[in-house]
């Protein structure tokens, strides 16, 4: 057993180190984005630029925090700022030919899905003096869907795109940069006979400092916001009002020929007509499932709300079972975890000194960062098969997801299943939360699409349709804001609508590398997050991967967090 576990982390550290080497060789060519180096000027502004210092919340900014929130979410299930009926004069009702693309006939783009990877790509467009309509397939917004993480480079990227939305968003959140961030074990925890250390559980393991990378590199400290608030900034501040059309799902679209446009048909039986067409429809994305000629059953309402959120518990259970048929279909991985999320409204015991930690063990690991406003954003990730779901409550057992939760994670004797007693700052998360406000979901993602591509004609995909990847390093949305942003700058080069075609092709090959590298260290980071317990047990290896992991983050850290995409 160990001796195969002795081959699994040598075969995992290689790999590893090729990741990390092949993401520093593409940072060093600069192959994903030939843009202006930085300047003398923006050098010395991140040699002076000065790091955040972490003062506590005062009462009337938890309150500001917590308003915002409740007030974005009542806008998002309200779906203020989205049609639900057309005037009947809609530009994009009419096609138009092949053409030169000038400020008074400029490009028409036709986007596919209104989460934020849609919201930033028709933000960029707008900014370059495009048309722009978010065909969203939901009746509305999810009104919950907690904090994200919104990385410097991402910010770099809002700025580049729309400055007022990034200082929106920058006021809006809270800087976790300013304390510290890793890696501890859940429960107490020696090695291989004795011959090593013993671990206590909460003990640190790794500790990350995403703070130098991002100002050695000019950027601002990464921020946390409710995604229903950036949406709504967006929303406000990005394009026009009444760019969403909700209740719209791009069920099949036809190409028109070079320069020609794209004739896009909703469900409904709308036709819709535009020089691009972007899917920007997430994971079981409909445009790729045509782009790619997938399985009819690759693509679906994979929930009601908007991003991706479902709207209650029943449609929980529904897309558990649905995203199983979808994976097979769409050719998308499961991760072998299913994900329990929650915000709860709680003032950490750690929160003056931790932004955010994951406690490590067994076939699970928890995870939990500051949301600001004194909450928490948590996330319970266990192995087991996809399509799981929880018992409906009765009343014998009113609450079975925090009943298994609390179990899973036990802080006293005997433990969980393993016999396992749990570092007690999960049950002081889980204990502050209700039943529900709990939500579930299976965590899925994909293999980099180096050789399917991510463009056809007039058509592009972005964000998770592109490339959906695991949650530990919360790159996820910020490499949709990336996409966005360099979609618009190759769109924005086109003279002649016949130049569409490869322009679109620039910006898949300028994406590729970086999107490619960072989803395979997400997937094998999280793969290598569940199997720390195993490696721990064996004597020298332990430590020496522990050594190597902390060794590693800060070249990761500065890989991603780059001025330049």
């Amino acid at each position: 057993f160990h001796l195969l576990l002795l081959v699994y982390c040598g075969i995992m550290l290689s790999f590893y180190k090729a990741i990390a080497l092949t993401a520093l060789l593409v940072t060093a060519s600069n192959a994903f984005a030939p843009v202006a180096r930085p300047t003398i000027g923006s050098l010395q502004m991140a040699s002076t630029m000065e790091p955040p210092v972490r003062t506590p919340e005062t009462k009337d900014r938890v309150q500001e925090v917590r308003e915002r929130f409740k007030q974005a979410a009542a806008d998002a299930q309200a779906a203020k700022g989205c049609i639900a009926a057309d005037k009947g004069n809609e530009w994009w009702r009419t096609p138009e030919e092949e053409r030169n693309v000038t400020p008074d006939r400029p490009l028409r783009v036709l986007i596919a899905g209104g989460g934020v990877a849609g919201l930033v790509t028709a933000a960029a467009c707008h900014a370059k003096g495009m048309k722009v309509a978010i065909f969203e397939q939901a009746s509305q917004y999810a009104p919950y869907g907690g904090p994200i993480q919104i990385q410097s480079n991402a910010l770099r990227a809002l700025e580049r795109i729309n400055q007022e939305v990034a200082d929106e968003i920058r006021a809006a959140g809270t800087i976790t940069a300013d304390r510290v961030s890793g890696l501890k074990i859940g429960y107490k925890k020696g090695v291989f006979l004795g011959l090593g250390k013993q671990y206590e559980k909460g003990d640190w393991l790794v500790r990350f400092d995403t703070l130098q990378p991002a100002l050695q590199a000019g950027l601002s400290p990464t921020v946390v916001v409710d995604r229903p608030v950036i949406q709504q900034i967006l929303l406000n501040h990005a394009i026009p009002e009444g760019t969403v059309r909700i209740k719209s799902r791009i069920a099949d679209y036809e190409e028109l020929g070079p320069g020609k446009g794209v004739k896009a048909t909703l469900e409904d039986g709308t036709v819709a007509y535009g020089d691009v067409l972007v899917g920007a429809d997430g994971i079981w994305s409909s445009v790729r499932r045509k782009m790619h000629s997938l399985n009819e059953g690759a693509d679906g309402f994979a929930a009601s709300g908007a991003a991706g959120g479902a709207l209650n518990d029943a449609e929980a259970r529904r897309m558990a079972k649905d995203s199983v048929l979808m994976a097979q279909g769409a050719n998308r991985r499961y991760s072998g975890f299913t994900c329990y999320a929650a915000l709860t409204e709680h003032r950490a015991s750690n929160i003056e000194e931790v932004s955010y930690q994951i406690l490590l063990g067994k076939d699970k690991y928890f995870v939990s960062t500051d949301g600001g406003g004194e909450r928490q954003q948590w996330f319970a990730l266990i192995r087991e098969d996809a399509g799981g779901v929880d018992p409906e409550p009765s009343a014998d057992n009113p609450t079975p997801k925090l009943t298994r939760l609390l179990y899973e994670f036990n802080n006293e004797e005997p433990g969980d299943a393993n016999g396992d007693v749990w570092d007690d700052f999960a049950h002081e998360l889980l204990r502050s939360t209700s039943e529900e406000d709990i939500k579930r979901r299976d965590l899925y993602d994909g293999a980099p699409l180096i050789t399917k591509g991510w463009t056809r004609g007039h058509v592009a995909i972005c964000g998770d349709a592109a490339h959906p990847m695991m949650p530990n390093l919360g790159q996820g949305g910020c490499q949709a804001t990336e996409d966005g942003y360099r979609l618009a700058e190759e769109l924005a080069t086109v003279k002649h609508t016949k130049d569409i075609e490869g322009a679109l092709k620039t910006y898949f090959a300028k994406r590729i590398p970086r999107t490619t590298a960072i989803q395979i260290m997400a997937q094998l980071g999280s793969d290598l997050l569940v199997d720390f317990d195993k490696m721990m047990t064996i004597p020298l290896v332990g430590p020496f991967f522990l050594f190597m992991t902390q060794f590693s983050m800060p070249f990761i850290l500065r890989f991603l967090y780059t001025p330049e995409f």
